[in-house]
């Protein structure tokens, strides 16, 4: 069954703290960027090794294994999103339709052998990313197609919220299935 899509505007997460996992962005010390994605990386590849990988909790959420393979997308994306911040003056991002991307990539067909490793690399070279950015690349900015407009300072905010937020999401859910 297809997960109805998330058409939530989720920067609101740069000014509340995120009632569903806890993420408060205003709490994130930038200057460990690099070290919190490689935790959260870390975090990953025992859970897309379970066997209940593939099992969603419920009609309305993705499994590990389809959360694991958007995750990866996540760290590949916010990686190139930032190397245009930090290369180009106000880069214009274009849209990335995760559920599409989801249902054309199969991620509930993936494997999760691969998708772990693909996992690691995306978010270490996304954490990589990071541990350059230096003082004065906080202010540089970068626009979504949608019109919501990030400084380096609060991209970094609104990113840290997806990983933490679908690691939060698949530990419930293993919960739920036991």
């Amino acid at each position: 069954m297809p997960i109805t899509p998330d058409t939530k505007n989720w920067t609101w997460v740069l000014d509340e703290v995120c009632p569903e996992c806890g993420f408060d962005a205003a709490a994130v010390d930038l200057s460990r960027m690099g070290v919190l994605v490689r935790a959260n990386v870390a975090e990953w590849p025992p859970l897309l090794t379970r066997d209940a990988v593939r099992e969603r909790p419920s009609d309305d959420q993705w499994s590990a294994l389809e959360y694991g393979c958007h995750v990866r997308d996540v760290f590949a994306l916010f990686d190139e999103r930032l190397r245009l911040m930090l290369t180009e003056d106000g880069p214009r991002f274009a849209n990335w339709d995760q559920d599409v991307t989801a249902i054309e990539q199969r991620y509930d067909l993936q494997d999760p052998t691969a998708v772990a490793a693909e996992l690691v690399a995306a978010g270490e070279a996304c954490a990589a990313r990071w541990d350059e950015v230096g003082d004065d690349d906080w202010s540089r900015t970068g626009d979504r197609s949608d019109g919501s407009s990030f400084t380096v300072e609060t991209f970094a905010r609104y990113f840290l919220h997806d990983p933490v937020h679908h690691l939060a999401d698949v530990r419930r859910g293993y919960e739920r299935t036991g």
